[in-house]
C-alpha cells in the first residue's frame, strides 16, 4: 500500500485503488488528505486528530464515504451531517471490520493522561491490513499481532522522550514513521527522533522521517 504522511496526526493509505484517510486534524491539510477517499478512520475528538467542517464537507460532496470514530465522534459527525448519519460508525475497543478495502482491527480505548484534572476521552488505535499501526493519542501497544509498520506519535502534552521510545522498543515493528510532530520545532525534532533511531535500532526498528506530504511504499 501506499502511505502518505501530512503534517502532524494526518496519514492516508491508498491501495488497489482505493484511499482510506486517518487523523485528518486541523493542524493537517485536511481537504487535499480526504480527497477521494473512501473511509475515514477517527482515533479521538481533539481538534488536531480531525478538523469536524472539513470531514462533514466531505461526507456532503462524497455520497460513498464513511466514517469510523469512537462513540462521541460519531455522535457529533451524525449531529453536523445527520444526512449521512447512516455512514458514520461507531468504533469499539477490540472489534475487527472492513473499511475501502482494508481489514481494519481497533485496540486502546482511553487517550492518554494529560492530566489529572484533564478529563480522560475515548482514543482508539487502528491497525491496517496487520500492517500500519496508528495509535492516535496513546502507547497502547496492540496484543497478539506483529505490526510491520508503525506511526510514532514522537511529542506531545502528554508523553516524554522515554515514553517514546519505549513505545518503539515495545512494538518492535521493522519499521517506523513520525506522527503528531505539529508541536516540535527544527531543533526539538533533531533530538527526539535521534533518540528513537538510536535507540530503536537496538531492537530491530529502521526509524525514517516522513516530510509533511512524502510518500512511502509499505
Amino acid at each position: 500500500m501506499k502511505l502518505t504522511k501530512y503534517t502532524h496526526a494526518c496519514v492516508r493509505l491508498e491501495k488497489n485503488g482505493r484511499i482510506l484517510v486517518l487523523d485528518p486534524g486541523t493542524f493537517s491539510e485536511s481537504a487535499e488528505a480526504l480527497a477521494g477517499a473512501a473511509a475515514v478512520l477517527v482515533t479521538h475528538e481533539h481538534n488536531d486528530h480531525i478538523d469536524v467542517p472539513a470531514v462533514v464537507n466531505a461526507l456532503k460532496e462524497n455520497v460513498n464515504l464513511a466514517v469510523f470514530a469512537p462513540a462521541g465522534v460519531a455522535e457529533n459527525l451524525r449531529n453536523e451531517a445527520p444526512d449521512a448519519a447512516a455512514r458514520i460508525n461507531t468504533v469499539e475497543p477490540g472489534s475487527s471490520f472492513e473499511a475501502a478495502g482494508f481489514d481494519v482491527r481497533s485496540f486502546g480505548g482511553q487517550h492518554a493522561l494529560i492530566h489529572p484534572q484533564i478529563p480522560v476521552v475515548a482514543n482508539i488505535g487502528y491497525l491496517l491490513d496487520g500492517n500500519v499501526y496508528h495509535p492516535g493519542d496513546s502507547f497502547v501497544i496492540p496484543d497478539g499481532i506483529d505490526v510491520q509498520t508503525l506511526l510514532v506519535p514522537l511529542q506531545a502534552p502528554w508523553s516524554k522522550a522515554a515514553e517514546v521510545v519505549d513505545f518503539v522498543i515495545g512494538v518492535r515493528a521493522p519499521r517506523a514513521f513520525q506522527i503528531h510532530d505539529g508541536l516540535l520545532n527544527d531543533n526539538g525534532l533533531k533530538i527526539v527522533e535521534g533518540h528513537v533511531k538510536r535507540l530503536g535500532a537496538k531492537y530491530g526498528t529502521e526509524y525514517r522521517h516522513l516530510a509533511a506530504g512524502e510518500s512511502v511504499e509499505v
